[in-house]
């Protein structure tokens, strides 16, 4: 194909007909469009930087099962400014079942966070089961929170939402509740309780009448 910026004969004959537009006009277009095409790579360039950027933080997302040799490598030696929340468990046992169901929605959530779950005995021989769930939280292999048994997760009645909000007052994630769950329950049986002592009173009232 003939190269329409070329300075021949014909050329000159498509451009005083109007076929070729002038040749300043044509180069001022192949600049424009050389300049579309280098933004256009830009962009992508920048989508692809971003990312893998995400990529590099969102490293998890799910529950890791582990055994006891696995600690070592997956918790003490796990990844600087990496929080690891550690599920300690036993089949069989409904409050870890819970427990273990409510961390797998919030891995997902907090998906740059470790969440690691193991059989209580595969990583600490012995363990009692009356010390079930436990959840330990690590920064760098240091123990920063630890949650032991299960009157410190308020039983069977523990929603994610407050489960959430334990593990976000170690500092491991940053929720997006604005108060304890577990406090809104609190004050609405509080309240509950306030209005059933006048109705008793009341009643005591029309019984002298």
């Amino acid at each position: 194909m003939q190269d329409p910026n070329a300075d021949t004969e014909w050329n000159d004959i498509l451009r005083k007909k109007g076929i070729l537009p002038p040749k300043e006009e044509l180069k001022a277009q192949e600049e424009a469009e050389e300049e579309r095409q280098l933004q256009i790579l830009q962009q992508q360039q920048q989508r692809l930087a971003e990312w893998k950027a995400s990529q590099g933080k969102n490293k998890f997302g799910q529950v890791l099962e582990i055994s006891g040799q696995d600690y070592v490598q997956e918790i003490t030696k796990a990844s600087k400014d990496i929080w690891v929340v550690l599920h300690l468990y036993k089949q069989g046992i409904p409050l870890c079942a819970l427990i273990n169901q409510h961390l797998s929605g919030l891995a997902k959530k907090f998906p740059d966070v470790k969440f690691v779950k193991a059989i209580s005995t595969t990583c600490i021989p012995n363990y009692p089961d009356r010390n079930l769930p436990t959840i330990f939280i690590y920064l760098e292999g240091d123990i920063k929170a630890q949650y032991i048994g299960p009157l410190v997760f308020g039983g069977m009645n523990l929603t994610r939402d407050e489960l959430e909000w334990k593990i976000a007052e170690s500092g491991a994630i940053k929720t997006d509740l604005e108060e304890n769950p577990r406090k809104q329950i609190q004050d609405r049986l509080i309240t509950s309780v306030r209005c059933s002592v006048p109705c008793k009173k009341d009643e005591s009232d029309s019984d002298e009448d």
